[in-house]
């Protein structure tokens, strides 16, 4: 039975990814998971799986530097969200990729790709890697925006792309947090105080510990018979809790 392990940063990329492979390729048998490019080399000694699946972009160690330090341990499968140029190369034969999010059609292309592999060692599947790897290692390792631009969120069993300039508002309870967008409505597990960090703090206004709201789809602020402040929605009927520790943020309103 082929093994494998999948490193991602992002457990829901990792959760979408395991479901999608055991949907194309039943036989895969995934045996270990990794956060970062550090553990996935460390996986990649102790479990000596046939393939590794490696986000490009993770904490610490990048998928690059990850595939560089593995080697020809593991047959090596890039897993990318935008990088067109890394596509590119991928495309030519360089190695095997996914595109986040993970779809059955083209998934299937790897996955043929990869059971062709099985019977070739690593060290030649890769031996054409180390050339690629410097090509690209520079804008591979390119600094990620300062701000997010797009959620990775889950609505059921898969995984949607979020461009951020589409959420209206985020809204935490005990264990997710709500993304709502003027379509549908997804789950994240990210804490809002997390996403305050990471969003332009010029296109989201924190009004409320658990509450992020995009300033274009603020229609305006009310009250209730309580007194409270109550941010409206352009379109929507959800009225959101201002805190007095935001009110300064609806002073000039």
């Amino acid at each position: 039975m082929p093994t494998a392990i999948i490193a991602d940063d992002e457990r829901l990329m990792r959760d979408q990814l395991r479901m999608r492979l055991g949907q194309v390729w039943p036989e895969l048998d995934i045996i270990g998971e990794a956060k970062n490019g550090d553990e996935a080399i460390e996986l990649v000694d102790q479990l000596k799986p046939d393939f590794t699946f490696l986000d490009i972009r993770m904490p610490g160690k990048t998928g690059m530097e990850a595939a560089s330090a593995i080697g020809t341990k593991s047959h090596i499968v890039f897993v990318t969200a935008y990088d067109a140029y890394a596509v590119e190369a991928f495309e030519r034969g360089a190695v095997d990729y996914v595109l986040k999010p993970p779809e059955p059609e083209r998934l299937q292309i790897t996955v043929d790709r990869l059971k062709t592999r099985l019977s070739k060692p690593a060290a030649d599947v890769n031996a054409s890697v180390t050339a690629m790897l410097s090509q690209l290692a520079e804008k591979i390792a390119a600094p990620k925006p300062a701000h997010l631009q797009w959620i990775q969120a889950s609505i059921g069993q898969d995984l949607r792309m979020i461009p951020v300039e589409e959420i209206l508002f985020f809204r935490s309870d005990e264990k997710y947090t709500c993304v709502q967008t003027e379509r549908y409505e997804a789950l994240i597990r990210k804490p809002v105080r997390d996403l305050a960090e990471e969003l332009d703090p010029a296109l989201f206004w924190q009004i409320h510990r658990a509450t992020l709201v995009n300033v274009n789809a603020i229609e305006g602020v009310t009250r209730d018979i309580r007194g409270r402040h109550l941010v409206m929605i352009k379109g929507r009927s959800e009225r959101l809790e201002v805190s007095r520790s935001f009110l300064h943020l609806f002073k000039q309103m």
